[in-house]
């Protein structure tokens, strides 16, 4: 199976609703780090949900619906990822999560509003809003990640001394609906560390980041 094969099922029949001016929150995780095994679990319960949502007759239901059904199976994928005990964990080295964390920094307030991140072992959380430009008009969470990554993994290939996909294509994105909303994702990233038990608090952890107190 193509390692983006689960990627493109998990996305292709759950909303993708991106409007200008929204807070978006998004996950990228490193090339390889997830087994084909676990991939395969997943894609199987991607395309049984979107079977499910494809024989919901009335839009407004099958769109909340599929809400739900995003978030189950994000919850799925990012507990694998956290769980995970094969493939890169390139970013637990020091020189490559600075590299995310200040390649984030750089965008803040040019590009967008960086709101949180976590940059964890072999996947990164940020929650952020893009900025308007000169014209009025807003960047789309595409072109932000598709030069976010381009960037990082030209350098982190630079440190590594190797050549290759870095970043798996693929990454989750979710269109924050409110504050409450907001507030529950941005706990959810700051606390990824201590879920995974890499420290007692939040604060403790070198690569993360909330802009605002909470």
């Amino acid at each position: 199976m193509c390692p983006t094969e689960y990627d493109q099922v998990y996305t292709r029949h759950l909303p993708h609703m991106h409007p200008p001016g929204a807070t978006f929150f998004v996950t990228c995780r490193l090339a390889g780090s997830l087994p084909r095994a676990i991939l395969h679990e997943l894609r199987i319960e991607a395309e049984r949900v979107a079977r499910e949502l494809a024989n919901i007759s009335d839009e407004s239901t099958r769109t909340q619906q599929a809400y739900l059904s995003h978030r189950r199976l994000f919850g799925r994928w990012d507990t694998a990822l956290e769980q995970a005990n094969s493939g890169p964990m390139w970013l637990r080295q020091a020189p490559l999560a600075r590299l995310i964390a200040d390649s984030l920094h750089h965008r803040d307030e040019k590009v967008c509003d960086l709101l949180a991140y976590c940059i964890m072992p072999n996947h990164i959380h940020i929650v952020f809003s893009p900025l308007p430009n000169s014209d009025d008009h807003y960047p789309s969470v595409t072109t932000i990640m598709q030069s976010l990554k381009a960037y990082t993994a030209r350098e982190a290939n630079k440190l590594l001394d190797r050549q290759g996909q870095f970043w798996q294509r693929e990454s989750y994105d979710h269109w924050v609906r409110n504050s409450n909303e907001l507030r529950r994702i941005v706990l959810y990233v700051i606390s990824n560390p201590v879920k995974a038990k890499l420290v007692d608090h939040w604060q403790d952890w070198a690569w993360t980041y909330c802009k605002y107190p909470l």
